[in-house]
């Protein structure tokens, strides 16, 4: 494989002379103007713990609950469940490296992967696959906030007619949509505030769990074999969760080039696995004492009348807060299709192409939740190598993503590889899935290579080992990084540190203090 290279700068993006020092382009209120296209340094601002709150409102959510309680019906005792609860969200440390990705190149996501897919194959493996992804949890979140609210008005004795399921429909999506056309500072305003309401609530909904629960519940006995298929799958399931965000650099692109990238990695990964493992931990316990198979109806058996309004209201804002950030990435991905619209209007256009999905999945549909369980579990197959050539590009790379390169996006661009192809990304996504796809067991698949294995799933584990190691062995040994005087951006950056994890988020004493007193 050969590369060719090109002396001539890449064209700026469009409307760059209008965003180059505009102030207005990122604040709270106002309807942020960057796309996907690199963040000035002028506008570069804030501190890495801003990122914990964006990321506990989008988790303080009631999936986790649902998911939890989903393992003690997969027949795991409250033990095994707890520790595959916690083991399974472990993903979220690689969901903080990825994020580290943001402030060094200034760009979401969807604009670094053309680094390890190349300009055309990033439109397959990152942006389509991410706008893919996007949608399906943007129907998620619509259908469980739209059942969680029709059953609240129904606890309030409101009754809006048979048009009224649809008209409650629309008011969700309008109002988790809203927040995402708005933008970064916007979201970073409002999400301690979110994150302190929903954690309240969960807080005293645990009150109430822990009360009722009994601790000495014993499932029924499965032979040996059929119970490390059910610890497998409820691991998939699981690691489902912080696996479908790869998205951490769109939140961390607008900080400063030299922020520490240990706080950026820490305060991300934190702000995901402790909503994550409480709340999907609460969700085991409460499979103790009631069926958890439909907990919107049957957890008025713990708590009291009042409180069950309270539930259902926060089933609907956490649905809502999670669906502000899966839009905002949403219409990055969809940016990166080559759609010449604002990133707003992405968000509006695919978060519309969601809302009518959602209608047919919760009034058409025969059955919303086994759909829902069966594409959790196959998500994992394509998620889990995704995040690891990601996460291994950034290891071999040192981190170091050049803006301009990013951008250039004519034949012949460093990041243009083979007619617009990164063949180790390429054959590393393509062999990864196809093997993980072969391991899994879902309720509606089970691949030929699980029903070997007696049911045991394997691909949240074979996925992404395969996928990195494949993608790291390739990138080694193909040009043009395996000679270091053709790597792109080999001229524009310093060389590299030496060879070692700790020298890529070590920041020097100076710049994490300065960071942490600068203001967000």
């Amino acid at each position: 494989m050969s590369i060719r290279t090109t002396e001539a700068t890449a064209p700026p993006p469009p409307h760059a002379h209008a965003l180059a020092h505009d102030g207005a382009s990122d604040r709270v209120g106002h309807i942020e103007t960057h796309g996907i296209e690199t963040i000035p340094d002028a506008d570069r601002h804030g501190r890495p713990s801003s990122l914990f709150w964006v990321w506990m409102s989008a988790n303080v959510v009631y999936l986790y609950f649902v998911l939890g309680g989903g393992l003690v019906l997969l027949g795991l005792s409250i033990w095994e469940a707890l520790a595959v609860t916690v083991i399974g969200n472990l993903w979220w440390a690689v969901v903080g490296w990825l994020a580290i990705s943001g402030p060094a190149a200034g760009a979401p996501s969807v604009t670094i992967m053309r680094a390890m897919f190349g300009v055309r194959g990033n439109t397959v493996f990152g942006a389509g696959l991410g706008v893919a992804i996007g949608l399906f949890y943007e129907i998620i979140n619509i259908a469980v906030a739209t059942l969680a609210a029709n059953a609240l008005l129904a606890v309030l004795g409101i009754d809006l007619g048979p048009a009224g399921g649809w008209i409650v429909l629309a008011v969700i999506a309008a109002i988790s949509f809203v927040f995402g056309v708005y933008g970064h500072a916007t979201i970073l305003a409002l999400s301690p505030y979110f994150s302190a309401a929903l954690a309240f609530a969960f807080v005293v909904l645990a009150f109430f769990v822990l009360g009722a629960a009994d601790f000495s519940y014993q499932p029924a006995p499965l032979p040996e074999g059929e119970r490390w298929a059910m610890l497998l799958l409820g691991y998939a399931i699981i690691a489902s969760g912080p696996l479908s965000w790869g998205t951490g650099a769109d939140y961390a692109r607008y900080l400063p080039k030299d922020v520490s990238k240990r706080q950026v990695a820490w305060w991300t990964a934190l702000g995901g696995f402790l909503p994550a493992v409480l709340i999907g931990s609460l969700g085991v316990i409460a499979a103790t004492a009631i069926d958890m198979t439909d907990p919107q109806l049957t957890i008025g058996e713990i708590v009291p009348a009042w409180f069950t309004p309270i539930f259902l209201a926060i089933v609907v804002l956490g649905s809502i807060t999670n669906n502000s950030l899966v839009a905002y990435s949403t219409g990055f991905y969809a940016q990166g299709l080559g759609v010449r619209v604002s990133r707003a209007s992405t968000v509006v256009i695919t978060g519309i192409l969601a809302t009518v999905a959602a209608g047919w999945f919760v009034y058409v549909a025969p059955s919303f939740l086994d759909t829902l369980n069966a594409s959790l579990e196959l998500s994992v197959t394509v998620l889990g190598p995704l995040v690891a050539v990601y996460a291994v590009d950034i290891l071999l790379r040192r981190n170091r993503y050049g803006a301009r390169d990013l951008g250039d996006l004519r034949p012949g661009a460093p990041f243009w590889y083979t007619r617009g192809w990164f063949l180790p990304g390429t054959i590393a996504m393509v062999a990864a899935t196809t093997v993980a796809v072969l391991m899994a067991n879902t309720t509606l698949y089970v691949g030929p290579i699980a029903a070997a294995l007696g049911g045991a799933d394997l691909s949240a584990i074979v996925g992404p080992v395969l996928g990195g190691a494949l993608y790291a062995v390739l990138w080694l040994t193909t040009n043009p990084y395996r000679d270091r005087a053709k790597r792109p951006a080999a001229a524009s950056v310093a060389p590299p540190a030496p060879a070692a994890l700790a020298a890529i988020i070590e920041t020097d004493a100076a710049a994490s203090a300065r960071t942490q007193e600068e203001p967000a």
